[in-house]
């Protein structure tokens, strides 16, 4: 037998130039499925620990004789309530598309209009909460280091806990925006992939 040949089943010889193989499509649905899940799980975190910063200061002034209690808390600033909202979102997003994508492991070959709407929404969530993240982060690092030139004193050295609080959901934004980012890049190369 010519070693340039493959013989079938039917008994024919077929050239080796003439044989096409096909390679399943990867499927990286279980990498999908996880990192859907973690992302769920750090936005639950970050809605969590924003919402119970908060933090009472009872400060002197002169119209008063007696301290006044001063109280720090999420909701006093829009940029934070922004990151509770944007993570929010996030977290409703994940848990649907933790839902689809749970459907689409157990599918050899989960559909190109599901890998293409994971790629193009996870985008969007991830342009929103980075958006917010930056937004909560400037405040943040006023609070931190305040600012000189305009007049905004620190608070940090104040409400050590408040921005303890404010930083670690800031931390877990940041953390579920890289997340969003490698669900774009899974979508997209598993589409790359299917268009070879």
């Amino acid at each position: 037998m010519d070693s340039n040949d493959l013989t079938h089943d039917s008994g024919k010889t077929v050239p080796e130039s003439q044989v096409i193989v096909t390679t399943p499509p990867i499927n990286l649905f279980m990498a999908d499925f996880s990192l859907r899940l973690l992302l769920f799980a750090s936005t639950v975190v970050g809605i969590v620990v924003m919402v119970t910063s908060k933090q009472t200061e009872y400060i002197m002034t002169p119209l008063a004789p007696f301290p006044i209690p001063n109280p720090a808390k999420f909701r006093y600033s829009p940029a934070f309530i922004y990151l509770v909202v944007a993570l929010s979102v996030t977290g409703l997003y994940s848990l649907l598309s933790l839902t689809c994508s749970a459907f689409a492991i157990s599918k050899p070959s989960p559909s190109t209009t599901l890998l293409f709407l994971f790629a193009i929404m996870d985008a969007l969530m991830a342009g929103i909460l980075a958006s917010a993240t930056g937004a909560a982060t400037s405040i943040a690092y006023v609070g931190l280091r305040g600012n000189s030139h305009v007049g905004w004193m620190k608070i940090c050295n104040v409400y050590d806990k408040f921005c303890r609080h404010v930083g670690s959901s800031i931390g877990v934004s940041i953390f579920a925006s890289i997340i969003l980012v490698l669900l774009v890049m899974i979508s997209a190369y598993s589409l790359y992939r299917r268009s070879r």
